[in-house]
């Protein structure tokens, strides 16, 4: 064990808990129910595919030695969700730890090329559900169960194009805004209906080049592009973030060093929330 790894302490270990995690197959939600399982939890893995979850659940079994689980449901389908809600209580019981990373960005809603008026009919409300709505219906059907039990963590997944204007992305930006908000009014609901034991909060990544975002940061060639270069310029620590880093903040927030920590919004960004560009 690494000394100064968030493995070296108990407040932040998470054995004995378990873990949702929806989006588990993308690349920052995979790290993310890695992060969760190398620190102990019990991982079940929420995505699109039965044969990926169950892989990317096996996977993280073979690795950390924890018990896993794949489910295959599109956030936005209610009748899929309660089946998987009704599986996992009679497998885990409630989960401890929800963490709601389905979402991205919309291809078909983008501005580089085109105009806001000019943006395809629905594909603004296409993100908007996507990343709202895929955050609200897991969290109504999940935190539920936490609330009569009167314990459990939600993590959502902010965005920098929460924080500031952002070019290309209208109806992601509006989402990832919404989250923010949604993520506070939760912590506090929660919290003054049902107690301490329940807390709300979110982390926002900065820049990771991940499958959904290649296309536009990176040429065919390997270079960055100009988006790249401009997003780099306004990042003090002058680099795109690994995905391993989102592990740390995701573990801290979901631990007992958490305890009384809620309704915030944790950037993960080298520096780029902070930094005015000049």
């Amino acid at each position: 064990m690494k000394e100064g790894s968030f493995q070296s302490g108990g407040l932040f270990r998470l054995d004995g808990r378990s873990a949702l995690v929806t989006g588990g197959t993308g690349v920052l939600g995979g790290v993310m129910a890695d992060g969760l399982a190398e620190a102990g939890a019990r991982v079940a893995v929420l995505g699109l595919g039965q044969a990926e979850c169950d892989a990317r659940a096996h996977d993280i079994h073979e690795r950390y030695g924890v018990e896993t689980l794949g489910y295959d449901a599109d956030v936005l389908d209610p009748a899929a969700l309660r089946k998987v809600r009704d599986h996992l209580l009679e497998r885990w019981g409630p989960p401890d730890i929800l963490v709601n990373a389905a979402g991205g960005n919309v291809a078909r809603e983008r501005t580089d090329t085109v105009s806001f008026f000019d943006v395809p009919e629905g594909a603004f409300e296409q993100a908007l559900d996507l990343n709202l709505h895929g955050t609200v219906r897991p969290t109504r059907l999940f935190a539920a169960a936490m609330a009569e039990r009167g314990r459990g963590v939600i993590v959502n997944v902010s965005s920098m194009a929460a924080m500031q204007a952002m070019s290309g992305a209208p109806g992601y930006s509006a989402a990832k805004s919404a989250i923010d908000s949604f993520t506070r009014w939760m912590a506090m609901d929660l919290a003054r209906r049902y107690g301490d034991g329940l807390r709300v909060n979110a982390i926002a990544p900065g820049f990771f080049i991940t499958h959904q975002n290649r296309n536009v940061l990176v040429r065919e060639d390997g270079s960055y592009t100009e988006r790249s270069l401009a997003v780099l310029a306004k990042t003090p620590m002058g680099r795109f973030g690994r995905p391993e880093e989102v592990k740390g903040p995701l573990v801290w927030l979901c631990s007992d060093a958490a305890s009384f920590v809620t309704g915030i919004v944790v950037p993960i960004d080298g520096g780029f929330s902070s930094f005015s560009g000049i």
